[in-house]
């Protein structure tokens, strides 16, 4: 069965820095899973960005990765499809964006970007240096300048059916609780037809990805199907919350070429 990633986060800080993470290790399904970091090669970070960036404007990113002795990492795994998975959100969660800078050697990673409004953003570096077995996780926050977009209040959705690009996307869970290991399941209709989609097509090695984030933007969860049998309509994965509260899920689908996204607002309880 394919491998699955999940990495979370954990930052306190509106600043610069490197984040403890909890994951589960990549494993079979016929494995046991433990939240302790597995085959994490520790990591720094040094991000250069322009001083007072603008909404609206192309930003450069340059990312700088080092080893804890502070000397650059030169190698770096290719994990599904990609050197390094980049995920943008703003403070308010209503702003979603997953990227993919390019390597440049010597430890550096760059891109160019735009954010759509003023106010604060997290920015998420995961990538894998050569010989991790899981990958490794650098942040930044970045305030930007420009006017604000009206700020979203994260309420749990009352129906997990959302419709996003002429599909009909439904999100259930065989139970929901946190710090429990859960199934995740996507199902993807026509939304005109309500036919079944069964020509999902692979984005970036699999059949979906999913980013979940909580409420405070502190935990921060990238997960894969736990198979690539089937196109689809249900794509399933599993993963365990961390904690009790309120998290924004967002799904990553490919149907006809286009990868759409579907966003979800879920209320996790106690176990």
């Amino acid at each position: 069965m394919k491998h699955f990633v999940i990495a979370l986060l954990l930052l306190t800080t509106l600043s610069l820095s490197a984040c403890n993470s909890v994951k589960v290790p990549k494993s079979t399904m016929g494995h046991s899973m433990s939240a302790t970091p597995t085959d994490v090669v520790p990591t720094k970070s040094d991000w250069k960005i322009a001083d007072h960036p603008k909404a609206n404007e192309d930003i450069p990113i340059s990312i700088f990765i080092k080893d804890k002795a502070n000397q650059p990492i030169k190698s770096f795994e290719t994990v599904h499809e990609k050197k390094m998975h980049l995920f943008i959100v703003s403070k308010d969660l209503a702003y979603f964006s997953h990227i993919h800078p390019n390597y440049k050697g010597d430890g550096e990673f760059a891109i160019t970007t735009a954010f759509p409004a003023g106010g604060d953003y997290k920015i998420i570096a995961e990538f894998t240096p050569k010989g991790g077995g899981d990958s490794s996780i650098e942040s930044h926050w970045q305030h930007v300048e420009g006017e604000a977009a009206k700020e979203e209040p994260l309420v749990p959705d009352q129906e997990l059916t959302k419709v996003v690009d002429g599909k009909k996307v439904s999100l259930t869970f065989d139970h929901l609780m946190a710090d429990k290991t859960l199934h995740m399941t996507f199902t993807i209709s026509d939304a005109t037809t309500d036919k079944p989609i069964k020509n999902l097509q692979p984005y970036l090695g699999a059949m979906g990805h999913t980013v979940a984030m909580s409420a405070d933007a502190e935990k921060y969860l990238h997960i894969h199907p736990m198979s690539t049998a089937g196109n689809g309509p249900k794509v399933i994965f599993m993963t365990i919350f961390p904690e009790a509260g309120v998290y924004k899920v967002w799904g990553q689908f490919k149907h006809e070429g286009k990868v759409f996204t579907v966003p979800f607002v879920i209320n996790v309880p106690q176990k």
